[in-house]
């Protein structure tokens, strides 16, 4: 008898080899071996204590700077969403989110309060989880700049606050290890301002990243980090890689015509296509240039 016929009961929803590329902005990859909808922060908790601890555990947000392989993901990926983990309250000069809350929203709510430093979450293409997973941010601005601190349940179901010095914040990283803290909450502060001149400042953040990145694409935003002394886009395309095909397993995918650090799927691409082409950049751009890109995307689960 397997560990998948003696799961906890919860009150969200179980489901078993469940589909993942509806759920991630690329639209590729394979299935969960199990998915868990969790119902609110306490039916984490209780499925996390009660779970194996041999069975692995993924957390999967939104979705926008992941590629799942085609070969899906073994054990549990755990996805909150859903109104019970989306909620953006402001008290007095702070902003509380649960980790489903869309940057973005976390923006607006701050911009209507009349809360600045917030503006540039606005173009932050994904959940307040993520951007706590991997210190998100863009235009000069990062999560570590503005959290006060998290709260989050441990592979044990055990409840942890984390400080913002507790992250150990760099360039798109913590400290905190992948996929060992579900988190359950946020609080970020700003800085008091007229409504209209940080919605101002938001909507050039808007007007910039349309004009500059393939938005409307199945695209999973910057695919590399920026080398020291170096940007990604600028390699990428003088190594001749924008807009360039490549296929590996399925239909192909590119790096966009509108901005060279950013992967799409034109059609019919695999994940294969898509980890094939970054890896493919990497080595020719290490090969011209002897600069190393690291990817920023993150890759999960196994290969067909």
């Amino acid at each position: 008898m397997t560990w998948k016929a003696n799961l906890p009961a919860v009150r969200g929803k179980l489901l078993f080899d469940e589909p993942l590329a509806p759920f991630t902005w690329f639209r590729v990859g394979g299935p969960a071996e199990v998915l868990f909808l969790p119902a609110d922060p306490e039916d984490l908790a209780d499925f996390l204590r009660q779970l194996p601890q041999g069975v692995p555990v993924t957390a999967l947000g939104v979705g926008s700077n992941v590629i799942i392989r085609d070969g899906g993901v073994p054990g549990v990926v755990i996805r909150c969403a859903g109104k019970a983990w989306g909620e953006v309250l402001v008290d007095g000069d702070l902003v509380i989110a649960g980790p489903a809350a869309l940057d973005a929203q976390v923006a607006r709510a701050a911009a209507k309060a009349g809360l600045a430093g917030l503006e540039f979450l606005i173009g932050v293409p994904g959940t307040v989880g993520g951007a706590l997973t991997m210190n998100a941010g863009c235009y000069g601005r990062e999560t570590k700049d503005v959290l006060v601190s998290a709260v989050g349940y441990d592979r044990s179901g055990e409840m942890r606050v984390w400080e913002n010095e507790d992250f150990g914040f760099t360039y798109r990283h913590t400290v905190v290890p992948e996929n060992s803290t579900f988190w359950v909450q946020a609080v970020f502060r700003g800085t008091p301002d007229d409504p209209a001149a940080v919605k101002a400042r938001m909507d050039e953040i808007t007007a910039r990243r349309e004009t500059t990145q393939p938005i409307r694409e199945k695209t999973g935003g910057s695919t590399f980090k920026n080398p020291e002394g170096h940007s990604s886009w600028k390699l990428v395309d003088e190594a001749g890689w924008r807009g360039k095909l490549f296929r590996a397993t399925g239909g192909g995918a590119m790096f966009s015509d509108l901005h060279s650090n950013f992967m799409i799927n034109p059609g019919e691409a695999t994940a294969a296509d898509l980890e094939g082409l970054g890896d493919a950049v990497r080595a020719d751009v290490k090969a011209k240039t002897g600069v190393e890109l690291n990817w920023e995307i993150k890759r999960i689960g196994k290969p067909a």
